[in-house]
């Protein structure tokens, strides 16, 4: 089902079920960016400070679909959310690449972090819900920023794993090596997904989820 045969009852329930999405991941991420950057920064890890800079990221990105949203056409809006998102991907990848160098580089080590334990394993459980729910509504409604930002969540939760294994196994074993080899999963999948941000890629065509038709692949370029 295409954009255009969406009856407008349902684009605006689709629109107010983004902008709820939009509002609880910014909430959440905004706790998680002050936790993860101060324990990250108490114990010298660059895996658990990128995780805070992410979710900073993540809230940026939120905004931007949030006000993209807020117009009265959201489709006019788009290309420019869709920039915004992509160009919070680069920052990241290039913050926590230096970061994960100085790590390597000895000029700090990662201490233990039982909060930042705690945070990952959280966000583990929170950000792929928030992540399939604001996807499956953007690709009904046809928006490759809502998509791209569901993608930006799920990054989230990627990185959630990498962090979580990074600390523990420097917690149990003392791999304090484990912390910025986790940092830079941050950068790859940042910098992919950046890139497909930028070139407005995010979005497959949209069908009926109600419905339950096949999904068919469809650039979006916004």
């Amino acid at each position: 089902m295409s954009t255009a045969q969406l009856a407008p009852a349902r684009r605006d329930v689709l629109r107010r079920r983004i902008r709820l999405i939009v509002a609880v991941t910014i909430g959440w991420n905004v706790i998680e960016a002050v936790v993860a950057i101060a324990s990250g920064a108490a114990a010298s890890s660059a895996a658990l400070v990128g995780f805070g800079l992410d979710s900073i990221v993540e809230v940026l990105s939120a905004a931007a679909v949030a006000w993209q949203f807020a117009a009265p056409d959201p489709e006019a809006r788009e290309k420019a959310a869709l920039r915004v998102i992509a160009i919070s991907f680069f920052g990241l990848a290039t913050y926590v690449t230096v970061d994960a160098v100085l790590a390597f580089a000895g000029v700090q080590r990662a201490e233990h972090s039982t909060v930042g334990i705690v945070l990952a394993a959280l966000s583990l459980i929170v950000m792929p819900v928030l992540s399939f729910l604001e996807r499956r509504a953007g690709r009904e409604l046809g928006s490759a920023s809502a998509v791209a930002d569901s993608k930006q969540t799920l990054i989230c939760s990627y990185l959630s794993g990498a962090v979580l294994l990074g600390l523990l196994l420097n917690t149990l074993f003392g791999w304090t090596w484990a912390d910025p080899i986790a940092a830079l999963v941050i950068v790859y999948f940042a910098v992919r997904e950046g890139l497909e941000a930028w070139r407005g890629e995010a979005c497959a065509v949209p069908v009926s989820v109600l419905t339950g038709e096949q999904e068919f692949g469809h650039e979006h370029h916004g």
